[in-house]
């Protein structure tokens, strides 16, 4: 038999490799509600739901009643940043027309 001298430091051990990816997290979404209170018009909440959130009449009436109804309406689920943004669109608007209208954003 012939001597097989091979120096194995340079060969591939013939193994696959795997690629590891960072996990992707989608970013989190909170919810944006509106609280009722007794001075704000319900016509001023519809105007509020169409124009911040973009609405139907439909849907703006519906969630309006939810608001009159239950104390606190959903009226959409957005990144933080956007989720911020209309909170305290609203906020200003109200205040604009002198209305006590409530908005905050709560993780979904």
């Amino acid at each position: 038999m012939k001597n097989q001298n091979h120096n194995h430091e340079h060969e591939d051990e013939g193994g696959t490799s795997t690629i590891i990816k960072p996990k992707i997290e989608l970013p989190k979404k909170y919810k944006v509600l509106l609280h009722n209170d007794d001075y704000t018009t319900m016509e001023f909440v519809i105007f509020i739901l169409q124009g911040v959130f973009h609405k139907s009449i439909e849907e703006a009436e519906t969630i309006m009643m939810e608001v009159h109804k239950s104390g606190i309406g959903l009226c959409g689920i957005y990144t933080f940043e956007i989720a911020e943004s209309k909170a305290k669109k609203v906020e200003r608007l109200a205040r604009e027309q002198t209305h006590p209208l409530m908005c905050s954003i709560e993780p979904e």
